[in-house]
C-alpha cells in the first residue's frame, strides 16, 4: 500500500522532501486511525488542527488528499483550513542588521559565512539552491535551475558579488566544484547553515529570530522592490509561479509599520 503511493508520487516527479512529507502524513494517519473512512479522515483533520499550526495542517491534508486520489477516493478529500494572512511581514532581517552582520563577519575573517549571507541576500536564492553553487557558476555569473516542469529559472550573481567571490575562491584555492562545503569537504547541509547563522547572530548581538536562511531571501526581495519597482521581474527572479506570491513584499514589516505610525501620527 505505502509502496504503491510512494511510486505514484515519484511518477509525478515531486521533490524528495515532498515525497517524504507526504509519506509521513499517510503513515501517521494509518498508525492513528487505521482504515480509510470518511469519519476517520474527519477525525484526523480535527486532531491535526488541535495539535499543529495551520501550515502544517494543510501540508498533511494535501498529502492525504493526494493519497485519496491515488486510491480512487477523491470524493472524500478534505478541505484545507483557511490561513489568515497577516498585513505585515514577520522576522525579516533589516537592511541595517544585514549590513552590520556582513561587516562583522568580514572583520573577523569569517569569509565563508560572509559569502553565505551575501549570496542569499544578493541573489534571492533559497538555501537549497545556495548549496548547488559551483565555482564554475560564479565565473559564469549565474546559476540555471530547472523546475520539475522543465521551467528555467536563472539566479544572477551581481557583478560586485561575482568579483569579490572570485577573489575569495582564488585565495582559498577553489578552482572548481561546489563552493559551500563543510569541514569534511562535503556539501554543507541546509540545517548546518541555519544553525551556524543563529550562533553567529548571537555572537554579534543580532536578534536570532530574524537570522535564518529564508530571511535573507526576504531581504533581497524587499531591497529589490525599494530600488526597482518591477514586481513581475522580481517574481521571475524569485522563481514564484504566481505574482500574487510576490505581492507580500509590498507589505511593510511590523517594525517598519510602527516607525511610520510613530512618525506620521502626531495627533
Amino acid at each position: 500500500m505505502f509502496e504503491n503511493f510512494e511510486r505514484h508520487l515519484k511518477e509525478q516527479e515531486l521533490s524528495k522532501n515532498t515525497v517524504d512529507s507526504y509519506m509521513f502524513a499517510v503513515r501517521q494517519f494509518h498508525e492513528n486511525y487505521g482504515t480509510v473512512t470518511l469519519k476517520n479522515l474527519r477525525s484526523y483533520k480535527t486532531w491535526l488542527i488541535e495539535n499543529y499550526k495551520p501550515k502544517t495542517v494543510n501540508l498533511r491534508l494535501r498529502a492525504i488528499n493526494c493519497y485519496l486520489e491515488s486510491i480512487g477516493k477523491e470524493k472524500w478529500k478534505q478541505p484545507v483550513v483557511k490561513i489568515q494572512n497577516k498585513t505585515f511581514l514577520e522576522n525579516v532581517i533589516s537592511e541595517a542588521d544585514y549590513e552590520y552582520f556582513k561587516s562583522r563577519l568580514k572583520e573577523d575573517g569569517e569569509m565563508f559565512w560572509y559569502f553565505v549571507i551575501r549570496f542569499l541576500a544578493a541573489t534571492g536564492a533559497r538555501v537549497s539552491e545556495l548549496i548547488q553553487i559551483k565555482a564554475e557558476h560564479i565565473r559564469l555569473g549565474y546559476l540555471d535551475l530547472y523546475s520539475k516542469g522543465g521551467k528555467l529559472r536563472r539566479i544572477y550573481f551581481p557583478s560586485s558579488l561575482q568579483k569579490e567571490a572570485l577573489e575569495w575562491l582564488a585565495e582559498s584555492g577553489i578552482k572548481s566544484g561546489f563552493v559551500f562545503l563543510n569541514k569534511y569537504g562535503e556539501r554543507i547541509t541546509t540545517r548546518g547553515i541555519s544553525g551556524q547563522l543563529k550562533r553567529l547572530a548571537g555572537r554579534y548581538g543580532i536578534d536570532t529570530a530574524v537570522v535564518y536562511p529564508h530571511s535573507f531571501r526576504h531581504r533581497f526581495a524587499k531591497s529589490f522592490l525599494e530600488r526597482c519597482n518591477d514586481i513581475a521581474f522580481l517574481a521571475d527572479l524569485m522563481g514564484h509561479e504566481s505574482i500574487e506570491t510576490t505581492r507580500i513584499y509590498l507589505r511593510k514589516t511590523a517594525t517598519e509599520q510602527r516607525e511610520i505610525v510613530n512618525k506620521v501620527v502626531d495627533w
